[in-house]
């Protein structure tokens, strides 16, 4: 089944991370995403590892579903090939710093010219405006800067990077949704419009609940290790052969009367300093360690059935590997064998977003530098070969 956004043609002139993500999403969702790239290397992503029979597994993984086409826009031909392209799609992104495009003679208002619908999405480090504008950004800045690495850790320690890249990937979510809204108000309209999506920005979104304790208590906020700063117990705790993740949930009646019997701690019911999930966070340093001794004496296997009888939330502490493997996440087909004609068959992470009736999906692996130069310039502006091959020849494509 084709996905929901059939029909959406996108040209993508994002590279590494945050817009090649964002891209994704769109194109897993049914959109075509035409990756145009600078030949003869395209992007940096390419040369990034792990590295499987000389091509990128890191490339593979963002780019997958997606065709490229090699185009030379530092080129006159190149930029007046690009902007017919412009012409009959209805997304442009990128992820240059600010004033990059503009520099080229390509830019948000120079394409509104040749196409009032377009929607023209720029992901940057810290957005189209401000006195941050024009610094270059990544991951681990944004993360420092928003305060996300401030509040990652265990107390007492040093500032730590979330094991992932939390800055890239906010900002590429956010782009596809800026992209989805100004798609569906295009509906209305008629018109495209400018999305400015900052990494910086998409740190501070996402940091709702930090920002609003520290305006609401004046307290700043720091790292907890894997603890809930407003509940308790609300952790990953030490069980006899590795670890289990609890979440005591609101609103569950006796919940935290159960969980004490079941764990044979009924003492900790009547304790007037862990009555209610507040005391509980406020006296947290000496509930835990009473909680890490009980739930010691158990594998997580025996908790989880345990704590299921009782209805508590709660979960192994997977690894990778042990994530890759569990009946959920198989079940919901979350990682699906895609074939590279150099790599091979590879298992990629699945589009989350189950749709009933378009649902989408992977299209294919990761294309070469150029794969599709000639189908989408025969497509989009029905170029004959001979003007393909001039083109060729004179270094404009490959």
């Amino acid at each position: 089944m084709p996905g929901p956004l059939e029909g959406i043609k996108i040209l993508d002139l994002t590279w590494v991370l945050s817009g090649p993500y964002g891209s994704m999403v769109l194109s897993d969702l049914g959109a075509e995403v035409i990756k145009v790239e600078r030949p003869p290397y395209g992007d940096i992503a390419r040369t990034t590892g792990p590295m499987i029979n000389g091509e990128s597994g890191y490339f593979f993984s963002i780019n997958r579903g997606k065709k490229s086409i090699a185009i030379d826009l530092a080129n006159d031909e190149g930029k007046e090939l690009f902007l017919k392209l412009v012409e009959q799609v209805d997304v442009v992104a990128e992820n240059f710093t600010p004033g990059t495009m503009d520099g080229l003679g390509l830019g948000y208002e120079a394409l509104r010219k040749r196409n009032p619908r377009l929607v023209y999405a720029a992901t940057s480090g810290f957005g189209q405006t401000g006195p941050d504008r024009l610094r270059p950004a990544l991951d681990i800045v944004v993360q420092g800067m928003g305060g996300v690495m401030s509040i990652t850790g265990h107390p007492g320690g040093p500032p730590a990077r979330p094991g992932l890249s939390l800055g890239d990937i906010a900002a590429g979510l956010f782009t596809a949704i800026g992209v989805l809204a100004a798609l569906r108000e295009r509906d209305t309209s008629g018109e495209g419009q400018l999305v400015d999506v900052s990494m910086l920005d998409c740190q501070v979104a996402i940091l709702e609940n930090a920002f609003m304790r520290y305006f609401a208590t004046g307290q700043t906020p720091g790292p907890i290790g894997t603890r809930h700063p407003l509940a308790t117990p609300f952790q990953a705790f030490p069980t006899k052969d590795g670890y289990i993740v609890l979440a005591l949930s609101w609103g569950i009646e006796n919940q935290w009367e159960l969980f004490c019997a079941l764990i044979g701690e009924t003492e900790l019911i009547n304790d007037p300093r862990f009555e209610t999930s507040g005391l509980r966070t406020e006296h947290h340093a000496e509930l835990e360690p009473i909680l890490n001794e009980a739930l010691r004496q158990r594998t997580t296997g025996e908790w989880l059935q345990e704590f299921d009888k009782i209805g508590m939330p709660c979960g192994p502490l997977n690894t990778i590997p042990q994530a890759a493997e569990h009946p959920q996440v198989r079940a919901r087909e979350m990682l699906v064998d895609v074939t590279h004609p150099v790599i091979g068959t590879l298992p990629l992470a699945n589009t989350p977003i189950k749709l009933s009736r378009t649902p989408g999906g992977i299209e294919g692996p990761s294309p070469s530098v150029g794969q599709h130069t000639d189908e989408v310039l025969r497509a989009l502006l029905d170029m004959p070969d001979a003007e393909l091959t001039r083109l060729r020849d004179a270094e404009v494509i490959q």
